[in-house]
């Protein structure tokens, strides 16, 4: 057989790859490397988001792609079309919680191993997973699904409390909270992470809190550890200690582990990796809730520690791919012991780099230093840092976690004693402004847009931030409408952004993505983002790019972009010719002999005869770029075919990172603009992902001022080409050839126009 017709190595498909959270990624970068260690190829799917925040992740993988876990169905059917064009996988695996209903489909759809996706449903819906369990014989916690605190308070006047309050489907503890009678409820229903969605209220289970970790082999369940929990005081449960294997008398465990191998059989589930939650009651054991993943809390690392030659995710791969599968016994223990200081802010640490030196440390870190902000214990998310250790004996162990834990010493000044920064007042305005001149495309001419200004301003002295858009109804940015949108949201965010925050940028995305969740849209997104960051740098003392730690904007060459019916200038220029009209023809024989790049921007005017009829002329002048020339997708293959040399660009639409996906598959390269992508942040993620899939990339604007156009410029070094051209229509600026950002000032740089200004 030629080296040419080998069969290549069967693929493991990673969807949902890792969380950015230093945890998370350790999980991922752990199931592909030893997905490689036997050979296979590996491929990683996530969000666009979270891939360019987590390199690690995506480095360690032979490729990736954006694809959304959250939408099981289309990760089924994505995988099903590339495995349609040859690139068939031979494992579908996941190692995050919120990726295995996807998993579970994608599976199904490749007729590969998996577990049900109905299965996988059932116990990531916690009161179904109860109704499971108990019709078939195991106890369980009477619960209730709930809308509203009526029928919140009708459950617990029908039942025996204390009571839990949590979210239906949740993961780390967040939203999880314990209510001793009626006048708690309140209280902890608005610390659910979704007040509008159902939630579920159940009595609380008294007795000590274990969890099983295992794998399955030949569809059958394996225990490898029983693990002991420890966790901070009621009302909330956050875990604090983990050790494993549990120190429990032989028959105990032996129940344990009978207990829960029967509840997974009788969930239907039958692959992968599991971690099952217990109590053990006076009236015996009461199951919790069951993953189908491995336990967080490092037990990852824990396991292969006290279980010697275990390789967890490599036991999976086996299995699936019919290898020979054996499981070590525990013959040492491992411990995992969280920090937990006081809440305040933290102004020195002491005795870090010694727990980190320690000869028995597996693991080790700590996510504060002087100055960082540390808040109240209310989900695992809040925690600060662990240090994981290993031990001859599960008491060894405990005990060394717990010493080293404690030998770091953390001074904190403790809430209230610095003077609270007040929330900054939020003004809007909407001024209509004519243009300097009426610019035509390929389905509209536009006349004026509304200008709309955001001001933060200072109620005690903090630095002031100001965004500014330019909305045109065309395009169905109706400006009164954002500027009421961005109004409420900024005032929304105001008290989480207000006084000194650890990460002014991860609190500011994190409510903005909330926002694009909740379909606020993205002109009033991006005003808001524009508004905050520029207050979140001035407060810092430099400029928003030096803030998002991007390189330092070097002069931008601009496209000269000629509207449909202005004339064609013959300067040497880069001209970016918009078409899509009725003179098509004639404006490209008029190109021929220009000395200068063209693109060419149809803006999605032409369909397949159109096409048809500018094809000669268009393969003649061989542009450098065309963009949007087709409403119809499927043309998308023929045109590039006949443009070689010619890079193909999306731009209508192009607003997601579903959408930025599809820009790069289709044409193999887009169109990023701020506007439509909801700001800097998501825009910078889209350019990320694109340059990492090797695409062409064009940063472009709708006519917006001078503000907004200075601060997409931060991004021009990370684009082939820079569209940034539109606040000529907008303002008095010159139409020049290119500028620079003067950053001479904190905050949003403006554009300088200088010969010898900064570059």
């Amino acid at each position: 057989m030629s080296a040419g017709s080998r069969t290549p190595a069967p693929e493991l498909l990673l969807v949902g790859g890792g969380g950015a959270m230093t945890l998370s990624v350790d999980v991922a970068v752990q199931a592909l490397e030893q997905a490689h260690a036997r050979g296979l190829r590996t491929h990683v799917t996530n969000t666009a988001d979270t891939l360019a925040a987590t390199p690690a992740v995506t480095a360690a993988a032979g490729g990736a792609s954006a694809v959304d876990f959250g939408d099981p169905a289309a990760t089924a059917d994505w995988a099903a079309a590339r495995a349609a064009s040859g690139q068939r996988s031979a494992v579908v695996f996941g190692v995050r919680e919120m990726a295995q209903e996807a998993v579970a489909a994608t599976a199904h759809a490749l007729g590969l191993p998996g577990n049900p996706h109905g299965a996988v449903r059932r116990i990531r819906t916690k009161d179904a997973c109860r109704r499971a369990l108990a019709a078939a014989g195991f106890l369980q916690p009477a619960v209730r699904l709930c809308a509203d605190e009526a029928e919140a308070r009708a459950f617990l006047a029908s039942s025996a409390g204390p009571w839990v309050v949590k979210p239906r489907d949740g993961a780390d503890s967040a939203g999880v909270r314990k209510v001793c009678g009626a006048g708690e409820l309140a209280g902890a229903l608005a610390e659910l992470p979704d007040r509008a969605a159902p939630f579920l209220v159940e009595e609380f289970v008294e007795g000590a809190e274990y969890s099983v970790e295992g794998v399955f082999v030949e569809g059958r369940p394996r225990v490898l550890a029983v693990t002991a929990k420890e966790k901070l005081e009621p009302p909330y449960f956050v875990e604090i200690g983990h050790v494993l294997p549990a120190g429990l008398p032989e028959g105990t465990r032996r129940e344990v582990e009978d207990t829960v191998t029967r509840a997974l059989t009788a969930l239907e589930l039958s692959f992968g990796l599991f971690h099952v939650e217990l109590w053990l009651t006076a009236g015996g054991i009461v199951l919790g809730e069951v993953h189908a993943r491995i336990g967080g809390g490092w037990i990852h690392r824990m396991l292969p520690y006290a279980l010697p030659g275990l390789e967890l995710y490599g036991t999976v791969y086996d299995d699936v791919l019919r290898r020979p599968v054996e499981l070590p016994a525990a013959t040492r223990a491992a411990a995992t012991r969280y920090f937990a200081p006081p809440p305040g802010r933290v102004t020195a640490v002491e005795g870090w780099e010694e727990v980190r030196a320690h000869p028995a440390v597996l693991h080790a870190e700590l996510a504060v230093a002087p100055g960082d902000l540390i808040s109240d214990y209310r989900s695992g998310g809040d925690r600060v840092g662990a240090v994981v250790v290993g031990a001859p004996t599960a008491d060894e162990a405990r005990e060394l976690a717990r010493r080293l834990v404690e030998s770091v010493t953390f001074t904190v000044e403790a809430p209230g004693t610095a003077p609270a920064a007040a929330a900054p007042r939020v003004s809007v305005t909407v001024e209509q402004r004519p243009l300097t001149a009426s610019f035509q495309i390929s389905h509209m001419t536009i006349e004026t847009v509304d200008i709309v200004r955001l001001r933060l301003l200072p109620a005690d002295g903090t630095a002031a931030g100001e965004g500014e858009i330019a909305a045109d109804i065309g395009y169905g940015q109706d400006g009164p409408a954002i500027a009421a949108e961005a109004e409420a949201l900024a005032s929304s965010l105001a008290p989480a952004l207000a006084g000194p925050v650890a990460d002014p940028v991860a609190a500011l995305r994190a409510g903005l993505d909330k926002a694009h969740a909740d379909g606020v849209s993205a002109p009033a997104r991006m005003l808001v983002e524009m508004a905050y960051l520029d207050r979140a740098a001035r407060t810092a003392g430099v400029p928003v790019w030096r803030l998002l730690d991007l390189p330092e904007p070097g002069r931008v060459r601009l496209l000269h972009t000629v509207p449909i019916g202005d004339p064609v200038p013959r300067d040497g220029r880069p001209l970016k010719i918009k078409l899509g009209g009725p003179d098509d023809e004639e404006v490209l024989r008029s190109l021929a002999g220009v000395d200068a790049p063209l693109i060419l921007d149809a803006n999605r005017g032409w369909d397949r005869q159109d096409w048809e009829r500018v094809r000669p002329l268009v393969t003649a002048l061989a542009p450098a770029v065309l963009e949007d020339p087709v409403r119809d997708p499927a043309l998308l293959p023929e045109i590039r075919a006949a443009l070689p040399d010619t890079a193909v660009l999306l731009d209508e639409g192009v607003a997601t990172p579903a959408d930025a996906e599809f820009a790069v598959r289709a044409a193999g390269g887009l169109n990023v603009k701020l506007m439509r992508f909801g700001g800097i942040l998501p825009a910078l993620t889209a350019l990320t992902t694109a340059t990492d899939q090797g695409a062409a990339r064009m940063l472009g604007c709708f006519l917006e001022p001078p503000r907004a156009i200075a601060y997409a410029a931060q991004l021009a070094g990370l684009a082939d080409w820079s569209d940034l051209d539109g606040h000529f229509w907008v303002s008095d600026d010159p139409a020049v050839p290119g500028y620079a950002l003067d950053s001479s000032e904190p905050g949003i740089p403006r554009i300088s126009y200088a010969k010898d200004g900064p570059a």
